[in-house]
């Protein structure tokens, strides 16, 4: 017991807190607070980046997932309105078939993960593998040309999602005035 270090303490807290966080959002009644859950998982996936000396991973993934993610499926919740009333009713056979193909998942992933050696926190060597300074350097000395053909096919996207959305405004004045 004196042997764990505080790295491998907080990683055991981190790992219960974003299990029980994670078991939460399933069994949550509420969507609403199961998006509210996930977003702590999130927090809680975001403090094992930070152990691993990962920041910069840690920062896009609070601000992509627990920022713009969660608030998109919080705004699609909102717009559903989801009530009881229409919501449809499980009948038995289904949730025998949903415990069925989540044992036959659980045995999978059981055969999978046999084989594998165990997993070891360990220290790198280099404690500043994570930094943006090292990520940028390696993104534009060794993945420079891959870096490039992605920014020219976001762009063509982006080029396109305008040009279809100009195209139906236009449709639509068009049709406005008939």
């Amino acid at each position: 017991m004196l042997g764990y270090t505080i790295t491998q303490w907080l990683f055991g807290i981190l790992s219960f807190l974003a299990v029980m966080f994670a078991l939460l959002v399933v069994f949550s009644k509420n969507p609403v607070h199961s998006v509210l859950y996930l977003v702590l998982t999130f927090f809680c996936i975001a403090g094992h980046y930070l152990l691993m000396n990962a920041q910069f991973l840690a920062i896009v993934h609070i601000a992509v997932y627990a920022g713009a993610i969660m608030v998109l499926f919080l705004f699609v919740i909102m717009l559903l309105n989801l009530n009881e009333q229409h919501e449809p009713r499980r009948t038995s056979v289904s949730r025998i078939i949903g415990v069925i193909v989540a044992g036959l998942f659980l045995m999978v992933l059981v055969g999978v993960l046999k084989g594998t050696e165990q997993l070891q926190l360990t220290n790198t060597a280099n404690a500043e593998a994570g930094l943006i300074k090292n990520l940028g350097q390696v993104l534009f000395n060794e993945f420079l040309f891959p870096f490039e053909i992605v920014s020219i096919l976001l762009l063509a996207a982006l080029v396109g999602a305008i040009m279809l959305g100009k195209k139906e405004v236009k449709e639509n004045v068009n049709e406005n005035r008939i």
